[in-house]
């Protein structure tokens, strides 16, 4: 019996809530049975009141006591949300399924020859049910059991009516071949109950199964929007404020979380710098470095005034969390107030696009040095200067943008994003994001999102 029991303490709920619908077809039986038995007896009088009749409502009284107290037992643990000992539902298997030879043996009317008693009591009948709700217990073994208890005890009574086995090679008559073709049959019965028990069992537990994963689903997307809403908690909500500047910034995750992250600090001398990563991957885990960057960033620009000190400062903390297979990809732009004047630094990031109003013209802003995280010290060159005209645009984004695919796999591309820049240049800076944005929706044609998007705008005014 060891091998059929489940460590699921969600199976063997539903198992003691089987077994108590189970008690119930039991308890409903033997209520039908009294009740018709009783009519029999009082109201249409063909059946005489004898012991046999008697002893036969005493008994089904008796089991139905029996079965009222395993109901007790059964709410209880399903209450306490504990375990019933599986001794209990063997031994509960047996005395149930030995009641009809009771009935057999000494409940069945002595109008009969007693060789075939066996034969014409009604109470063999009463086997096949226990057998069949026995399926409810959705235990195998324990329909086998109760096949076996009841062709064992099926055959204990008839001897005890005075049945005698067939010997083999010498004629038989019916009653002594049908007792054996009764005995086996009830053996069948419980072997066909414990394989209809154990299709049920299965289901049962796939059930189970997929309610366990959806609800360990649901949690994780619970987990997932609560680390999305801090994440997107930790962007910027409103522009910054710098004279002659307009700043932008916009981010669209893969998944519910994401690697990329944009942000902005202004210093006490006025300048405002402008940071935007990309770590590699997407999802929750990049979510977290990208996390931890933003706040070595913040940290780093607080303490150092150059961006390549601070810079460097920030590679050197993220250095000393990332694992080998993961970096950082990095962009940052003091925004000097009033002149117009930026400086920009690189750590292996781009595309960094320069929009020029006069020209019509963009030229790409080369990378300085190595992304983050890749060495302990940074390799990197002094950051680019960069003085805005009226108009011109600095375009910070992260390759979701150029590599975004379309149902050919086709890319979408630098020359498709400078056209989409081109034509929306005259709007604010975040209308031109929006733009962008919806330029490469047209173009993907549904294709889903495979990687982050972030962009920061940053436009002379």
């Amino acid at each position: 019996m060891a091998d059929t029991h489940i460590p699921s303490q969600a199976f063997y709920i539903a198992e003691l809530r089987s077994e108590r619908v189970r008690i119930f077809g039991v308890l409903g039986f033997l209520g039908v049975t009294a009740l018709v038995l009783t009519a029999r007896v009082f109201l249409l009088h063909t059946t005489v009141l004898k012991a046999h009749a008697g002893w036969n409502l005493a008994l089904a009284a008796t089991l139905g006591l029996y079965e009222y107290a395993m109901l007790r037992l059964v709410n209880s643990a399903l209450r306490e949300n504990r375990e019933l000992p599986r001794l209990l539902w063997i031994s509960s298997t047996i005395l149930e399924t030995v009641v009809p030879a009771i009935g057999v043996a000494w409940l069945t009317a002595t109008g009969f020859d007693a060789a075939y008693r066996p034969l014409a009591s009604p109470s063999t009948l009463l086997f096949f049910v226990f057998i069949i709700l026995s399926i409810l217990r959705l235990d195998p073994w324990n329909c086998r059991l109760a096949g076996i208890t009841a062709s064992v005890s099926y055959l204990t009574a008839a001897v005890y009516l005075g049945w005698v086995p067939p010997r083999p090679g010498h004629p038989a008559p019916v009653t002594q071949t049908d007792v054996s073709l009764y005995a086996v049959i009830l053996l069948l019965s419980g072997v066909l109950a414990g394989a209809v028990a154990g299709e049920i069992r299965k289901h049962v537990e796939a059930a189970l199964r997929e309610a366990n994963t959806r609800r360990q689903l649901d949690r994780v997307q619970r987990d997932l929007q609560t680390a999305r809403d801090i994440q997107q908690a930790l962007l910027p909500k409103t522009p910054p404020e710098i004279p002659g500047l307009c700043v932008a910034g916009w981010n669209k995750p893969a998944d519910d979380t994401g690697g990329d992250f944009y942000d902005w600090i202004t210093l006490e001398d006025g300048r405002l710098i402008v940071a935007l990563g990309d770590v590699t991957g997407h999802g929750i885990g990049p979510a977290l470095l990208a996390s931890a960057c933003r706040a070595y960033a913040r940290s780093g620009f607080a303490a150092q005034r150059e961006l390549l000190a601070a810079v460097t400062q920030i590679n050197a903390s993220i250095a000393r969390d990332l694992d080998p297979t993961r970096f950082v990809t990095f962009a940052t732009v003091a925004c000097f107030p009033g002149a117009g004047r930026l400086e920009v630094l690189s750590a292996g990031h781009g595309p960094i696009l320069l929009y020029s109003a006069a020209g019509n013209s963009f030229r790409e802003i080369d990378s300085q040095g190595v992304p983050l995280g890749i060495l302990p010290e940074l390799v990197s060159g002094p950051p680019t200067e960069i003085q805005l005209q009226r108009g011109d645009i600095l375009l910070l984004i992260t390759d979701g943008f150029v590599e975004f695919e379309n149902p050919a796999q086709e890319e979408f591309g630098k020359a498709r994003l400078e056209e989409a820049v081109r034509k929306s240049r005259d709007l604010p800076p975040d209308k031109i994001i929006q733009a962008l944005y919806e330029a490469v929706l047209a173009f993907s044609s549904g294709t889903r999102q495979a990687d982050d998007l972030t962009a920061v705008l940053i436009k002379r005014v």
